[in-house]
């Protein structure tokens, strides 16, 4: 049984749906066993270390519990690039299995730690669930674009963000009270790992047959010189490279908050380890909250506007956070009920709750695109250098968060201090990357404007240079499609709209094409079709609107021959696509001729359809006028 197409036309009918199809299922359960297992033997021994240090070293406490997060990282910086050769070259569902019966074999070892009180032993383990998670990852999330349609994908990554980060809640939850139980929490705890590893193993036998994507791929075992060639691979493609980034800054960013909530509690709520306890599961939830509301939101596409929304709400909560520990004090540290009887703490887990929502919002969009825009022959290879920056990002943020407090910063100041970092380093990706920016600008103005349906947009070619042709009604429908299609688009534009006040800076940002008639401009114009053959000679999507200008009666106006032009310099596949129920609006010239003169179209009903590709010998100016018609129909 082969893999899906990820470009089938089909889609489960919401991202729940899929835990019911085998195609994602058992997968998904597999990682989720996979995550809360690294947790629960990962707090139960740091646990154990903690309170038991004086009978299995020397070594004091604080040691052994920064010496086991450094011996889980290391593996993730060594072994990450010989993982993503291994995903990329082997069928993955036999590679899952695999890993999953060493996955077995560890917690045997890790059993043995506890049952021996052999701290090599025990740390061992953990090296090598190290190394297992290192080899699980880069197949995590490069297994999805072939199973998953592209309009599942933002819902399908969303699924295993809550997966994951739920799974970490249960496992720290139930490795802390396994481990504590007497006389035997340890061993139990050990045995726990091994259930839990022995049902990951069993539910991926359901996961189905996954071709490798590169099979004759031959394997570089020197992990320096690989993942110097995975991080080049990652870097050739300018917008990846960044998304990767944009995900490593996640990691810094949440570890820094997870790793400070115990001290956060003690020192500023006044709070005991249940109230830690709580706030990580408000953290969690959080995240798992607006991972699982990024495909609502996205109408079941990748939507990078969600990452700019991510980020401010990341920044403007983690400051607000600041704020709401003003005035609170160290007391005699108290239970959740004592906690939550005070309400100057719901303010405090509002921000906390919210962070986590708007993280989910920022890392889900980021995931399903480097899934999306990443070669697929060296997809893995791409998410295994993914995990190198994120294991480098943890390591600078445990650094750079203590040295801030011995600095002299507070906790609180210190979330203060994040906050902000977040927003310069934000800026800084959209400002080298626009197209996060544009469509986040699109997709706020659209959405707040309008209610717009869509039908036949899965005509539009996933990748590949494509015309798309659509009539022009309003000011607004270069940012209605630009809103709705998944692909980047590259507008050519009448020079007047182009140069309109604050739209300008849009466009611009979209990287639209200026053009102008002959007579006013030849120049200009001649500089526009060679644009716009630069753009497709390169693979881009270009969208130009026939006309040539915006209608001043509702109805279709006659195609001037450009389409024609462009066609014979670059013979593309041409998408005719059509907007319906613009006319009348205050950004239509249904007044007199003038924009700005009807009603403002808050929330109104749009549609936006795209028609069958036509072949680029049979895209005649004739037949894209009347396919155009035929699509708006009678609504104008």
């Amino acid at each position: 049984m082969s893999a899906p197409d990820a470009t089938a036309d089909h889609h489960a009918p919401n991202q729940f749906a899929l835990l019911k199809e085998r195609r994602f299922g058992p997968f998904f359960w597999t990682q989720f066993a996979g995550a809360a297992n690294d947790n629960v033997y990962k707090n139960a021994l740091v646990i154990y270390a903690a309170f038991h240090a004086t009978t299995l070293t020397t070594l004091d406490p604080n040691t052994l519990v920064n010496l086991a997060a450094a011996i889980f990282i290391l593996p993730f910086v060594l072994l990450s690039a010989t993982s993503g050769q291994l995903a990329d070259k082997f069928e993955k569902s036999r590679l899952i299995r695999l890993i999953k019966l060493f996955e077995i074999g560890i917690m045997v070892v890790g059993l043995a730690g506890f049952a021996l009180k052999s701290l090599p032993l025990l740390f061992t383990a953990l090296a090598l669930m190290g190394v297992h998670s290192t080899l699980f990852g880069p197949v995590k999330y490069s297994i999805l674009p072939q199973h998953l349609s592209v309009a599942e994908l933002t819902g399908g990554n969303g699924m295993v963000e809550m997966g994951t980060f739920v799974a970490i809640l249960i496992g720290t939850i139930a490795g802390g009270l396994i481990v504590a139980i007497e006389p035997h929490g340890p061993v139990l705890a050990g045995a726990t790992a091994i259930a839990i590893a022995v049902a990951g193993w069993w539910v991926s036998r359901g996961i189905p047959l996954t071709p490798p994507v590169d099979a004759g791929l031959k394997l570089n075992w020197n992990p320096f010189t690989e993942t110097g060639r995975n991080l080049k691979l990652a870097y050739a493609n300018r917008t990846v490279w960044l998304s990767l980034l944009g995900i490593s800054w996640f990691w810094f960013y949440g570890a820094t908050f997870l790793t400070q909530f115990p001290n956060f509690t003690r020192e500023i709520l006044g709070g005991d380890e249940h109230v830690a306890t709580f706030l990580l599961a408000l953290f969690s939830v959080g995240i798992g909250t607006g991972s699982l509301l990024c495909e609502r939101l996205s109408g079941h596409r990748v939507e990078l506007a969600l990452v700019p929304l991510g980020s401010i709400g990341m920044t403007v909560f983690a400051v607000d956070l600041w704020f709401a520990c003003r005035g609170l004090h160290e007391a005699v540290p108290a239970g959740v009920g004592v906690f939550l009887a005070n309400h100057a703490h719901w303010r405090v887990i509002a921000d906390l709750l919210l962070i986590g929502a708007f993280g989910g919002f920022y890392i889900v969009p980021l995931y399903a695109l480097i899934q999306t825009r990443s070669d697929p022959a060296y997809r893995s290879r791409i998410i295994a250098a993914n995990n190198i920056l994120n294991a480098l990002f943890l390591v600078v943020s445990a650094g750079v968060a203590l040295g801030l407090l011995k600095a002299g910063l507070s906790i609180p100041q210190l979330f203060l201090t994040l906050g902000l970092m977040n927003a310069v380093v934000a800026l800084f990706i959209y400002l080298l990357l626009p197209e996060f920016l544009m469509r986040f600008l699109a997709w706020i103005i659209v959405h707040a404007a309008y209610r717009v349906r869509t039908a036949g947009l899965a005509n539009i070619p996933d990748e590949g240079a494509a015309v798309v042709v659509c009539n022009h009604v309003s000011y607004a429908d270069a940012m209605i499609i630009a809103g709705y299609v998944r692909r980047p688009l590259r507008f050519v534009m009448d020079h007047r709209i182009f140069s309109i006040p604050v739209l300008s800076f849009i466009f611009r940002t979209m990287r639209t094409i200026p053009i102008a008639p002959a007579r006013e401009d030849a120049v200009l114009k001649a500089q526009a079709f060679a644009d716009v053959d630069a753009a497709l000679a390169a693979g881009e999507l270009v969208c130009i609107f026939p006309e040539g200008r915006l209608t001043d009666t509702g109805e279709l106006l006659p195609f001037k021959p450009g389409i024609a032009e462009i066609l014979a310099r670059r013979p593309v596949p041409v998408v005719p696509m059509a907007l319906r129920g613009l006319w009348g609006s205050c950004f239509s010239r249904a007044h007199g001729g003038k924009a700005m003169g009807g009603w403002l179209g808050l929330r109104a009903p749009v549609d936006l359809v795209a028609g069958p590709v036509i072949a680029a010998p049979d895209a005649t100016v004739e037949r894209l006028q009347r396919d155009v018609a035929a699509l708006r129909g009678e609504r104008r």
